[in-house]
């Protein structure tokens, strides 16, 4: 059986005898039309897989339920008054809605929905014409009433109505215009892009998890740089993501650096299609114009932009309603991402094990970071940063096979300090144990005796006259997986 995202080829889905076949036949015995639409259509033509699997038919819902409800082996009905029928059959998963027309009203999260009586008035709600195709069934008749098979071999998005009617409709059509040039790679129309430089305001009325999910979309895809930029020119990512456009800083013959808004897209990229990475790639730098800064001798420095970066983009993310998660991660590898470049001199082992320790379970995700952010036109200096980032993850590797670098912790256990100390659990206790952390850090593995030396000396500084019992550790899981081992 097909999971709920599978990819299944179209041609089998379609073979004689199939389970959607076998319904269109349904549908056909009680005098109905079915027609394969949208998404689907448009990658069989461009020979790409396809998850979506969405019909549509001049059949009420009512109807729909009861010619599907026999074959189903589950059906769902969360969209029924939209005129949508969900359901499982041969293992796929598939939406079938009554023919309709739709517009969303200022203010509003769902669609103002009337429902028609032909397929090409369906048809040409959809947001361009390569997604206004269809498929009759069971004759497999292609039907293309706005030539979207002609933009497909021309890589061009149009919609199929007038522009202007299109995005008042349904607003969001604009950023999916972006969102499909960066998958598809296609070109934008110059009148669809002119729409949007027009109405570009009204995305104002959109829902911050719908544009969310469109530039989710949009830097996954493969073009996601030319996309952007064409986003830009229109000004509609000032309405949902201004630190783009705050990038391009004004350059001068003498205060010059680097175009930080296009290596911005370049990062973007060349990050792996990660969602974090991607999204961390694509706001590493928006902290550089608040923290721009032109010396006396002509040069210009950023400092601490990262750190001032990271805030900007956790706010930027919770505005769209990313998950918590995706916040945490992106802040943190955007705060990160800049140590690589402080260790100009070569790493020590304490280096590599604070790197280690700052990013946690993050680690991967921040190194490819680095590496995308790793951008320049000189092939010198890009093999020497290539190597030298090589040159700290094969460190990293070396000192875990020597120590356990990835769950670093003091020689010592709280109650080992606790006992040592002969005070209960309090600050105190957590400070004794970030010193040994921190020594466990700088020194690598102390040894108990070391520990509890240091931890003395630590404690007398401290004004803390110190008990001196010495307990065995806690037995820790993954020790005793260790031995079991």
């Amino acid at each position: 059986m097909s999971s709920p995202t599978s990819v299944v080829p179209l041609t089998d889905l379609l073979a004689e005898g199939s389970p959607l076949l076998r319904l269109s036949d349904r549908f056909r015995a009680e005098g109905r039309a079915l027609y394969l639409v949208g998404g689907t259509v448009r990658d069989a033509f461009l020979a790409r897989g396809s998850a979506d699997r969405d019909f549509a038919t001049d059949a009420s819902p009512e109807e729909t339920l009861a010619i599907v409800k026999p074959e189903a082996e589950a059906v769902w009905l969360q969209g029924f008054s939209f005129g949508t029928v969900g359901a499982q059959i041969g293992g796929v998963r598939m939406e079938i809605t009554t023919f309709r027309t739709e517009r969303y009203e200022p203010d509003s999260r769902h669609p103002e929905v009337s429902f028609t009586s032909d397929i090409e008035t369906d048809l040409s709600r959809r947001d361009f014409t390569i997604n206004a195709m269809a498929v009759r069934l069971p004759e497999k008749e292609a039907i293309d009433p706005f030539n979207g098979l002609e933009d497909l071999k021309t890589k061009t998005l149009r919609t199929p109505i007038e522009a202007d009617v299109s995005f008042t409709d349904d607003p969001l059509r604009m950023l999916r215009a972006f969102r499909f040039a960066s998958q598809l790679e296609f070109r934008i129309a110059p009148e669809v892009l002119d729409s949007i430089g027009r109405l570009k305001d009204k995305l104002t009325t959109i829902s911050a998890e719908r544009i969310r999910d469109e530039l989710s979309r949009l830097v996954m895809g493969k073009a996601p740089a030319l996309a952007l930029e064409l986003a830009d020119s229109t000004g509609i990512t000032d309405l949902f993501l201004p630190e783009l456009s705050a990038l391009k800083l004004e350059q001068d013959p003498v205060h010059k650096h680097k175009d930080v808004f296009h290596h911005t897209l370049a990062v973007l990229e060349r990050a792996d299609p990660i969602p974090e990475v991607r999204l961390a790639a694509l706001l590493h730098d928006v902290g550089k114009p608040k923290t721009r800064r032109i010396d006396p001798q002509g040069g210009v420095s950023f400092h601490h932009h990262e750190m001032v970066g990271a805030d900007m983009a956790a706010a930027r993310l919770k505005q769209l309603r990313y998950p918590n998660e995706v916040v945490h991660t992106v802040e943190n590898i955007i705060r990160l991402h800049h140590r690589f470049h402080t260790y100009r001199l070569g790493w020590s082992d304490s280096a590599v094990r604070r790197y280690v320790r700052d990013a946690g379970p993050l680690l991967d995700k921040l190194n490819l970071l680095v590496r995308a952010d790793c951008t320049t036109r000189n092939a010198a200096k890009a093999k020497r940063l290539a190597g030298r980032m090589d040159e700290l993850e094969e460190r990293i590797a070396e000192l875990a096979q020597q120590e356990e670098i990835h769950k670093m912790r003091p020689d010592l256990d709280g109650e080992q300090i606790v006992a040592y100390l002969g005070i209960p659990p309090s600050r105190a206790i957590g400070e004794a144990r970030q010193f040994l952390l921190d020594a466990r850090v700088e020194d690598g593995p102390l040894g108990e005796d070391e520990a509890y030396r240091r931890l003395d000396g630590w404690a007398r500084e401290k004004g803390i006259e110190p008990a001196g019992e010495r307990v065995p550790p806690k037995v820790r899981t993954s020790d005793v997986e260790a031995d079991r081992s």
